[in-house]
């Protein structure tokens, strides 16, 4: 038996057991197995608690110079988060959570990154858009596929292990797969192309530029996230400039501050600005997920990065900031404390 893949597809038991290519096992949750909304013998809707402060921070940032930021996280799915106003399953978050965080003051975004495992139709991006308000927007991540120069020496890859990935910026398989769904299905949102560590090409710029410009325009957005430091050249970031896609600035190991991915990139001169902040720093993903999980309480509060995460906000008409749990422990908690520092941030 394969083991599991890592990341968010696990908690898609559907996803997870295709990605392994075996049968549901006897007895397994599954897409198909979900109670009719309405059933008379189905528990009451999952509710959130968003806390006594999340209401007063939403009507202070709407009515400030950050109004046009949305913060999120990178799921819904953890069971430990306080917001949550009971114990629920995590099948069950699966099932109902997007709807009721949809319903939280401060959380106007979701990562969603199980599309970078496996794409999905437009009917289920269509679906998610179907249970959040009209004003939510959605940053999603492109399949690997798209971004992967060579597929990763891991047993989920089977014996595409280690080979050269024939799909790497390939503009008919995007379109087909990951971007025309995406756009079918949501019509709005961002669509982010994140490039894992890995050897990149030596004119990986022209390679990229050559790619963004055949992607079709619209009110959505597309942004790109490299986690190779030395791929922050001028080249990259005139590839973005040029095709009016916005640099993904990420907070990950290995990567220079989002202060300094900005400067590389000119993010600032730009209206609108994406920030992923996923990892503690100096600390990898594993170890931070077994250091925060159950991912209920700010186990390492980070003032450096959350006053690097505004300081790149500053000036945005509007912005896309999505928070893990291993940057500090807890993503809901987290984005409570960021919007505390982006209200009472000085002005300049």
């Amino acid at each position: 038996m394969k083991p599991s893949p890592t990341g968010q597809l696990a908690l898609f038991p559907a996803l997870d057991q295709a990605a392994k290519d075996e049968p549901a096992r006897p007895g397994q949750w599954r897409v198909e197995d979900q109670q009719p909304l309405f059933s008379p013998t189905r528990p009451p809707p999952v509710r959130l608690d968003p806390g006594p402060d999340a209401q007063r921070l939403a009507a202070r940032l709407a009515a400030g110079p950050f109004a046009g930021i949305r913060m999120g996280s990178s799921s819904w799915t953890f069971p430990g988060w306080p917001v949550w106003g009971a114990r629920y399953a995590m099948e069950r978050l699966v099932d109902e959570g997007l709807r009721a965080y949809g319903t939280h003051p401060l959380f106007r975004t979701v990562g969603v990154d199980r599309t970078w495992y496996r794409p999905i139709p437009a009917s289920e991006y269509a679906s998610m858009v179907a249970q959040v308000p009209a004003d939510f927007s959605f940053l999603v991540k492109a399949h690997e596929d798209v971004t992967s120069v060579r597929f990763p020496r891991h047993p989920r890859y089977g014996a595409r292990a280690g080979e050269r990935n024939p799909r790497f910026l390939e503009i008919g398989y995007a379109m087909e797969e990951v971007v025309g769904p995406f756009i079918e299905g949501m019509a709005d949102g961002v669509l982010v192309f994140p490039f894992s560590p890995q050897a990149l090409p030596r004119n990986f710029p022209d390679l990229l530029g050559r790619f963004l410009e055949k992607l079709p325009r619209g009110p959505w957005r597309y942004a790109v996230e490299v986690r190779n430091a030395d791929a922050l050249t001028p080249a990259y970031a005139d590839a973005l400039e040029a095709n009016g896609v916005l640099p993904a600035l990420v907070g990950w190991g290995g990567m220079p501050s989002v202060v300094e991915q900005a400067r590389r990139t000119r993010a600032l001169t730009r209206p609108e600005r994406v920030v992923r902040w996923m990892l503690h720093p100096g600390l990898v993903h594993e170890e931070a997920k077994g250091s925060y999980a159950p991912f209920n309480a700010l186990c390492a509060p980070d003032m450096a990065s959350r006053d690097a995460v505004v300081e790149v906000l500053r000036g945005a008409k509007a912005a896309w900031v999505v928070v893990n749990n291993k940057a500090e422990g807890c993503a809901p908690l987290s984005i409570t404390a960021l919007a505390e520092r982006l209200v009472n941030a000085p002005a300049q």
